[in-house]
């Protein structure tokens, strides 16, 4: 169930032979985003520091190609998906990114915590909520995937609302030792 590539595009270079080729090819996504030139802007209207529904699609197509498919979501490319949240300031894509986001970055952290996570075209598709899968108490997630999670929240321009939702419920009934250390990542009532 891999996203379709925008059409007019050449996508060799962006078709991911492993976990670092994905990396990579999402900060060719990035420096469109950035620019509004490039391999995956070519062919179409595309401002600088915008993100659209084809560089969503871009990183969707990106994250599920085959090669990558039964892996995990990499560290690299978790923070190649933070690089892009953070490079633009528009967003035409009806939230579908900020969803992307979270979930790519949920599966990261439940796997890198030896949790079972299920293959990527079924973990991040539009249509499946995160809730089906992701873990939902901080005692199975690792408290330093925490810790990294809040590290790349940290005094960014765009808070992803998912992806704080999804921390919250993670920090779960941990949440008293931990919020004293992420107080400026987000407030959860305390």
């Amino acid at each position: 169930m891999s996203a379709a590539a925008p059409k007019s595009i050449e996508s060799s270079s962006l078709e991911p032979s492993c976990r670092d080729t994905a990396a990579h090819a999402l900060s060719i996504v990035r420096d469109g985003v950035i620019t509004g030139e490039g391999p995956t802007t070519k062919g179409r209207v595309h401002f600088s520091r915008s993100l659209d529904a084809d560089d969503t699609a871009w990183c969707t197509r990106i994250l599920t190609a085959t090669a990558v498919n039964d892996q995990p979501v990499s560290r690299a490319e978790a923070e190649a998906l933070f690089e892009i949240n953070e490079a633009a300031t528009e967003r035409t894509d009806g939230g579908r990114f900020d969803d992307l986001l979270a979930k790519a970055v949920a599966h990261y952290a439940a796997s890198a915590s030896g949790l079972k996570v299920p293959p990527r075209s079924v973990a991040l598709s539009a249509d499946t909520d995160i809730e089906s899968w992701a873990p939902s108490y901080a005692s199975k997630v690792n408290s330093e995937m925490l810790e990294w999670i809040a590290g790349q929240m940290r005094g960014k321009r765009h808070n992803n609302r998912r992806l704080m939702a999804m921390v919250a419920t993670f920090l779960g009934a941990t949440a008293l030792p931990l919020a004293g250390q992420l107080p400026a990542v987000f407030d959860i009532g305390m």
